[in-house]
């Protein structure tokens, strides 16, 4: 029995409770102009924001993001019309502590309703090593059933895109967190838009179906493998890795692009010696630099995989489902699955 399942309502039904007025957003790669439209105007800060709105609020919703395809959601600075856009708006999601520029801009705006997907599930401190077990996201779980951090590095290496307080902000590469979230948003839509509430229901429950189908992908296509242990350029994927037991080891954690360190390329090297690692992977929107450095070195392969910040020409897909997919495939040829 997948106990996963069990607790994704709840805890994006509790989450919205405390918010009291949520709102959601959409996934859009233009830059319609927010706030003009008959719609619900929802402005969403990047890609894996806008992709719940769209999904969730379908035909109802008008979506701007403030991330373009190909930027890095990180070094993204609010221009004036942008502002502008927002202040225009009926609602805001964004998740917050990955864009300051973007808190900021939504902290000072008028928008009516505002939603920070980081409320709407929890969040975990991850270092450069992150996972090495399975286990539940869930706090009651963690305290019932006494799983220990295992996999966790001894010392926090924090990396560009920490949440306040040390917090790992990349839930949406985790389905059963993003599920969560995506949950919260349609009750906040509901609440926000209630003449278009039946249809935000009925297109939030699709969503999360799809969502929990992929966590079964995931579970089922990484059951059976040689080895649990991946190597990154970038601390993305430690939710991933700790939800379906594998262990990411994030060559820097601090930036993508930056070198690693001697002592770090000698751990990594034991490592993957030691733990039959094959490949080494790097991202489509930063250079692949760092990762064929330590390859190498090493004697590994590189490849990509996608943390999914945005969708450009060169990602293995069109949407979040198609490179999560692409990501999974990935993984299954990396850690040798049968």
């Amino acid at each position: 029995m997948n106990v996963r399942r069990h607790y994704i309502s709840t805890a994006a039904l509790a989450a919205v409770t405390a918010l009291g007025l949520g709102t959601l957003t959409a996934c859009s790669s233009d830059s319609a102009a927010a706030g003009n439209t008959d719609k619900f105007d929802v402005v969403a800060s990047f890609y894996p924001m806008a992709f719940l709105a769209e999904q969730i609020g379908g035909e109802h919703v008008s979506v701007t993001s403030l991330t373009e395809p190909g930027q890095e959601p990180h070094d993204l600075e609010i221009s004036a019309k942008q502002t502008a856009q927002l202040e225009e708006s009926d609602a805001a999601l964004y998740l917050k502590g990955l864009q300051p520029t973007v808190d900021e801009a939504i902290g000072q705006s008028p928008v009516k309703t505002k939603i920070d997907a980081a409320t709407l599930t929890s969040l975990e401190e991850h270092g450069t090593e992150v996972g090495g077990h399975e286990e539940e996201h869930s706090e009651e779980e963690h305290s019932e059933e006494g799983h220990a951090e295992e996999g966790h590095a001894e010392e926090e290496h924090g990396h560009e895109h920490e949440h306040e307080g040390g917090k790992d902000p990349h839930i949406w590469l985790d389905p059963v967190k993003y599920a969560e979230v995506a949950e919260g948003v349609g009750k906040a839509f509901e609440k926000a838009d209630p003449d278009h509430a039946a249809d935000y229901e009925k297109n939030t429950a699709a969503l999360v179906g799809k969502l929990n189908d992929l966590d079964e992908k995931f579970e089922t296509g990484l059951a059976d493998k040689k080895t649990d242990v991946f190597i990154t350029t970038h601390a993305a994927f430690g939710y991933l890795a700790e939800r379906y037991g594998l262990t990411e080891e994030a060559i820097s954690g601090l930036d993508p692009e930056t070198e690693p360190s001697g002592a770090r390329v000698r751990e990594l090297q034991e490592m993957a010696k030691a733990d039959g690692v094959t490949t080494v992977f790097y991202e489509t929107l930063v250079s692949d630099r760092t990762a064929k450095t330590l390859a190498g070195d090493t004697g590994l392969k590189t490849d990509v995989l996608d943390p999914i910040e945005g969708i450009t020409d060169a990602s293995r897909g069109d949407d979040y489902f198609q490179v999560m997919e692409a990501n999974l495939k990935a993984l299954q040829t990396a850690l040798g699955t049968k």
